[in-house]
């Protein structure tokens, strides 16, 4: 296992205690090296979400490690707990529940550098910038949530995310709430920041054809549990769990069992 990147090892997470305890996440490994994208595949209620909870410490783990860049990140104090989540950023599924109606896009921007004041002073070089990335122009710096289309949402959304300069990108079903035309224009922004930041990126998603499209290696969660996990090309043309088989055989347009993705 590469140091370099984030990486969760055994990983256990069960909510509810005794004969009501459910367990989401049962011994889950999962390593993404650095500059690369790991995709992260599963019906609802595999576990996906929780794992980037996990990660992030919204919820507790009862056993296992996350390390980032080869150090223990599990029990982190509040001071650096604060650090760790500068370094490692959500990009959440629904923008518009994240983003505060009551401040600009520029306040926003401001808070992921400032966390205690939101202060806009002193940031606005890095606000114009980080909106400039997503293709956004700067008078949005002054305008609310509400002003923007779902897919322009999005964009404010991943520019929050990168303005710190993360070492670690979560993308949680970034893409589920879009129409197509729009999840395209998303994905190809994506990709262009992948390549020009050279990202390192847990991406999730229960789309497969878009998990294709961005990842160079995948792992599939079915109950909480690993059932494969691999290269992208290895995963979506040769795939070794019939689970997997069988979400592949589910996306539409799709010729035969483990021939490429339309």
């Amino acid at each position: 296992m590469t140091a370099e990147g984030l990486a969760v090892e055994d990983l256990t997470v069960r909510f509810g205690r005794g004969a009501r305890a459910t367990t989401a996440l049962d011994g889950v490994s999962v390593t993404v090296p650095a500059g690369h994208t790991v995709g992260l595949v599963g019906e609802s209620g595999s576990g996906k979400s929780t794992l980037a909870k996990a990660i992030l410490g919204i919820v507790p783990a009862e056993s296992g490690r996350v390390l980032l860049d080869g150090t223990d990140v599990s029990g982190l104090g509040r001071h650096e707990r604060r650090a760790f989540l500068r370094r490692v950023q959500l990009i959440p599924q629904d923008p518009y529940s994240s983003l505060n109606p009551r401040r600009t896009i520029a306040q926003t921007l401001a808070e992921a550098l400032d966390p205690a004041w939101a202060r806009v002073r002193g940031h606005t070089d890095a606000i114009t910038s980080a909106l400039e990335e997503v293709a956004l122009p700067a008078d949005a710096a002054q305008r609310y949530p509400h002003e923007f289309s779902g897919g322009q949402r999005q964009r404010i959304a991943i520019a929050r995310a990168l303005i710190t300069r993360p070492e670690v990108v979560i993308a949680d079903e970034i893409t589920s709430a879009l129409d197509v035309s729009v999840q395209a224009e998303v994905l190809r922004l994506l990709a262009r920041l992948r390549r020009e930041l050279d990202l390192t990126m847990l991406f999730i998603s229960h789309n497969l054809a878009v998990v294709e499209q961005v990842s160079d290696e995948v792992v599939v969660l079915r109950h909480g549990h690993v059932v494969e996990a691999g290269t992208a090309g290895d995963v979506f043309t040769a795939p070794a769990s019939g689970y997997t088989r069988a979400l592949l055989a589910a996306v539409p347009g799709r010729r035969e069992e483990g021939a490429p993705l339309t």
